[in-house]
């Protein structure tokens, strides 16, 4: 008997195309930035949001992405910035059909960028187009500099690498050398930040590279 594989993944991904090209149409129409921010558990996503949101003189809103809870939307709701929280219940991205129904519950009139927190994950996010303007890489010292070569995908894909905890450099064994130039070969193009949300270093530059895309985008 002939056995026909089907690639599910594939019909998923186009779904999630017609999705992520109405996202962008709407957000395009009202001037929003969306910005997909992708790392591993714990590398500092949230910080850095909850380091930044309310300070940088944008009207922001952020749909957390996690496989359970919502503590990561507590934090952000606790700073008066509007967030939905979208729980996978095991998936480990989030899709494109989600984010749409999700950016009816959010006061797009005004907003000036919304953020995705996309789940802790440096592979499954980095594949699905969920309708952002911008991904962005975001990897912490503790994680170790091999990262960018061992998920690729990500970091060639990336708007911009994001290296956090860089308060912690003197503690732990960390090639900065080497993390840096395997950014470069996958992604030469790509902005580069680094950041210690403890020390307080590099969230003024974040909060500039975010405003140049924004005016970026208004501007057409």
């Amino acid at each position: 008997m002939a056995v026909r594989k089907i690639d599910i993944q594939q019909a998923v991904m186009a779904a999630d195309m017609s999705y992520a090209k109405k996202i962008r149409d709407k957000l395009a129409e009202k001037g929003i930035l969306m910005i997909n921010l992708i790392g591993s558990p714990g590398s500092g996503k949230t910080t850095l949001l909850e380091n930044t949101l309310g300070k940088d003189g944008l009207r922001s809103a952020v749909i957390e992405g996690d496989v359970a809870t919502d503590r990561d939307a507590v934090r952000i709701d606790a700073l008066g910035i509007p967030s939905i929280q979208i729980n996978t219940e095991g998936g480990c991205h989030l899709e494109a059909n989600w984010v749409d129904m999700t950016l009816e519950k959010l006061p797009l009139e005004d907003l000036d960028v919304i953020y995705i927190e996309n789940v802790g994950n440096l592979v499954c996010p980095a594949e699905f187009d969920v309708g952002e303007d911008h991904k962005v890489a975001i990897s912490s010292v503790p994680e170790g500099p091999d990262k960018p070569l061992k998920y690729p995908l990500l970091f060639t894909e990336a708007s911009a690498v994001v290296l956090t905890k860089t308060d912690l450099s003197p503690y732990v064994s960390f090639d900065d050398d080497l993390f840096w130039s395997d950014v470069a070969k996958l992604n030469p193009k790509a902005s580069t930040l680094r950041i210690s949300c403890y020390r307080k270093e590099g969230l003024d530059e974040w909060s500039s590279l975010v405003r140049s895309w924004l005016e970026e985008k208004r501007r057409g």
